[in-house]
C-alpha cells in the first residue's frame, strides 16, 4: 500500500512568491524520485499564501529517501521553512 504524505504550508507574509518559485524548482526533482509515485502542489484560491503538497510514495521508506535527498535539504529545510509562517505535515497509508 502507498505512503501519502499531505503538507500544508503558509509562507509568511511576502514570502508567497518565493515559496511558489521554491515549489516550482522541486516539483520535476521530486517526480523523478525512484519511490515517488506523485507529486502535486497546490496553492489556495481563496489565500495565496496557503500552499498544499501532496505527496505518493511507493512505501513510507520513498519519504524517508525523499527527506535525505539534496533537493529536499536545500529547498525544503534551507530556503522554504525558515519563509513560513505554519507548516504540517501528515502522513497516511492507502486503503487499496
Amino acid at each position: 500500500m502507498a505512503h501519502v504524505v499531505i503538507a500544508t504550508w503558509k509562507a509568511k507574509p511576502g514570502q508567497a512568491d518565493h515559496i511558489r518559485a521554491i515549489l516550482e524548482t522541486v516539483t520535476p526533482l521530486n517526480r523523478t524520485e525512484e519511490k515517488m509515485i506523485s507529486f502535486d502542489a497546490f496553492v489556495s484560491e481563496t489565500d495565496p499564501d496557503t500552499f498544499v503538497l501532496v505527496e505518493k510514495y511507493t512505501d513510507a521508506t520513498g519519504y524517508d529517501d525523499h527527506k535525505a535527498t539534496e533537493a529536499f535539504r536545500r529547498y525544503v529545510v534551507g530556503e522554504a521553512i525558515p519563509s513560513l509562517a505554519e507548516r504540517s505535515v501528515r502522513t497516511f497509508q492507502s486503503l487499496t
